[in-house]
């Protein structure tokens, strides 16, 4: 893992990855100051609990999304076809940047439940799915710009440890993603 530049960033990437080596529970302030290699009295300038470490983890690797949402959302009405694709593309690298969180977030589930960033993430999914769907959709179709995002999320789970190269990888989920959104916008075919 990379880390970045500063006390707060190092304390984040530090704990993320002690988080997903044995666990949101199991691991304590302590553990994560001991391997920085600071105070107990450090982290807690930064950071007063476990949780804090998380939310501000959340708020600073999801911020893309939140200005992906903010972007789409003044594109004209109805959104085009390149448009939701655009969409798409940037929802890609938002979530690469972001992969450790999402990571940690389906590794933790039920600790995701207990803090407030749960919800906020579920509302974002609905803002996103919202996005890319246009008005008086199919069911069908509604369930195809659904099945996009999850797609960028399953990919980026399942296929971390498939054999070949990242970016072909990264290429194909997101060549399924945009195929989904354009069955989903051409509609039926007769």
């Amino acid at each position: 893992m990379t880390t970045r530049g500063n006390t707060r960033q190092r304390i984040q990437d530090v704990a993320l990855e002690l988080f997903a080596e044995q666990g949101y529970e199991k691991t304590s302030l302590r553990e994560i100051a001991e391997k920085l290699d600071v105070t107990k009295a450090a982290l807690y300038y930064h950071f007063k609990t476990k949780e804090d470490i998380v939310i501000s983890l959340f708020q600073d690797l999801t911020r893309p999304l939140d200005e992906l949402i903010a972007w789409a959302e003044k594109q004209p009405q109805p959104r085009t076809l390149e448009t939701k694709q655009e969409i798409l593309r940037r929802y890609q690298a938002a979530l690469g940047d972001a992969a450790p969180l999402f990571r940690f977030m389906q590794e933790n589930q039920a600790t995701m439940r207990e803090l407030s960033i749960g919800e906020t993430s579920k509302e974002r999914m609905i803002a996103m799915s919202q996005l890319l769907q246009g008005p008086n959709l199919p069911m069908v179709d509604r369930v195809r710009c659904v099945s996009a995002l999850f797609t960028m999320h399953a990919g980026m789970f399942f296929m971390q440890n498939a054999e070949g190269d990242p970016e072909e990888k990264r290429e194909a989920i997101l060549e399924v993603a945009i195929d989904l959104i354009t069955q989903a916008h051409h509609g039926p075919r007769s």
